[in-house]
């Protein structure tokens, strides 16, 4: 593929072209939020045309899904650090009940919460690569995974059951929303029972 333009520092190879591309995006978004983030201004500040971007990515869909799972990894990377001297339910409570709470904030990842982007936050969220951040993220935890008896496969069904539940909350809170305590005493009643089901 044609890398001229680019503000006279042409990448090196497609790869680094899409990086380019992704990050301005995920900036641009950041900046200004995707409502107001068109290919016109990402191709302006990489100094290239709109056909350039078209060149790599089918659609503002493709784009824009690219970027939210990149911020979705850095965010789930993000929660290992909430959980520091807990025990396990509260652990996976805490991180549950953060990324409930800010996903829907976080101007990256809403590009896929909004208009008719939900069926491709749904899949997104659930890749074996999203899958296997959240059981590395788990396993590094201050949890004895073996006293209840988990190992990789059920760790990534464990991933999976608490990846579904989150979905399920951003994409359909409840109404009227619960507060920061009500949603932990929720998360507790039912991730304590996954857990000691084992």
């Amino acid at each position: 593929m044609g890398r001229k333009g680019w503000a006279g520092s042409p990448p090196a190879n497609d790869a680094e072209a899409r990086k380019r591309i992704i990050d301005t995006t995920s900036r641009l978004v950041d900046r200004r939020g995707a409502a107001q983030t068109t290919v016109s201004d990402i191709a302006d500040a990489l100094g290239i045309t709109r056909r350039t971007v078209y060149r790599y990515f089918t659609g503002t869909d493709e784009l824009f899904t690219a970027v939210a799972e990149m911020a979705l990894g850095s965010f789930v990377a993000e929660t290992g650090r909430l959980v520091a001297d807990l025990d396990a339910t509260d652990q996976l409570v805490e991180v549950m009940a953060y990324i409930i709470e800010r996903l829907p904030h976080e101007p990256q990842l809403a590009l896929l919460l909004a208009n008719d982007r939900s069926n491709m936050f749904s899949r997104a969220m659930l890749t074996s690569d999203v899958i296997a951040r959240c059981r590395t993220m788990l396993q590094h935890a201050q949890i004895n995974w073996d006293q209840f008896g988990f190992d990789e496969a059920t760790m990534d069904e464990l991933v999976e059951f608490l990846l579904r539940f989150i979905q399920s909350m951003v994409i359909a809170p409840p109404d009227p929303p619960r507060s920061g305590a009500q949603l932990r005493a929720y998360l507790h009643r039912w991730i304590g029972p996954a857990l000691g089901a084992r």
